[in-house]
């Protein structure tokens, strides 16, 4: 596909395009889709005729699509096609971009963690870590994250969203475990949450949450901004209740398969930080409540 500097026509390889067609289409055992398989084909893969139908579109514009002569096909032409095919999420963005299409997602957000990842977790007794979901919600937690922060565990789902706790906490806007960039945060969660909307625009809960978070003015001032570039947030300071101020390094590690990110919290050894977060592991998850 080549975009031209100028204006707004997009020029699309007619021939990349089908050749990618043919090639998911050939992939495919009838069985794969539902149908039954029949008498031994000629060819492998789906008939043309069955992929159109699939994709509830007319055998000839399929052939066509295939024979680089049909105009440019839709994003909603292009959504059928993609479930037709079952393509994967990046096979589908593919798709869209030999198009020239913006993807039409209708995806949930993924809340299922991998068992590795919860794994290594447990195996981190050092460092305080969690799993967040595309929408701030805290998926997954480890002893000394519930001990520094709170015990994700005695929460219902939406109020272990941090999104929702930055922007909508009864105690104020700046309680949020006492960090020290709660104003930061709250921006970079709203960078976040913009590019989740545009890819979970359907998913209900995104919906949901972005609803009530945007009765928030504060929320909806930066959502007005449409930035979409977050600062990496290296350093915060958390004010505990039960050991006081807690310095810690901060990385985020994107689980690029289920759009997640697993943050850890460190402190450099021999600080009185570290310290600090060895008494919390010792103390446990109610040490954050005292």
């Amino acid at each position: 596909m080549r975009t031209p500097t100028s204006g707004h026509t997009v020029v699309v390889d007619k021939a990349d395009l089908a050749d990618f067609l043919r090639s998911r289409r050939e992939r495919l055992r009838p069985e794969d889709v539902g149908l039954a398989s029949g008498p031994r084909r000629r060819t492998p893969g789906l008939r043309r005729e069955e992929v159109a139908v699939l994709a509830h579109i007319s055998t000839e514009y399929y052939v066509r699509l295939e024979q680089a002569r049909a105009p440019r096909p839709s994003a909603e032409v292009l959504a059928g096609i993609a479930g037709a095919l079952l393509l994967t999420d990046t096979e589908s963005d593919h798709l869209h971009l030999l198009a020239g299409t913006a993807p039409t997602r209708r995806r949930l957000v993924c809340r299922d963690v991998r068992p590795s990842v919860l794994t290594m977790l447990e195996r981190l007794p050092r460092t305080a870590g969690f799993v967040i979901a595309a929408d701030f919600e805290v998926l997954a937690w480890n002893e000394l994250a519930a001990a520094l922060m709170e015990d994700f565990g005695s929460l219902v789902p939406a109020q272990r969203n941090l999104a929702r706790r930055a922007f909508l906490d009864p105690a104020g806007p700046d309680h949020l475990y006492g960090v020290s960039d709660a104003t930061a945060f709250r921006h970079h969660a709203v960078m976040q949450l913009r590019a989740t909307a545009t890819r979970y625009p359907t998913d209900p809960d995104v919906v949901s949450l972005l609803d009530d978070l945007r009765t928030a003015p504060d929320f909806e001032r930066l959502w007005r901004r449409h930035d979409v570039q977050p600062a990496a947030m290296l350093t915060k300071t958390f004010e505990n209740p039960a050991v006081g101020s807690v310095t810690v390094d901060c990385d985020s590690l994107l689980l690029e398969e289920s759009d997640q990110h697993l943050v850890l919290y460190t402190a450099p050894a021999g600080s009185p930080s570290a310290d600090a977060l060895a008494l919390l592991h010792m103390a446990g998850p109610l040490a954050a409540e005292r």
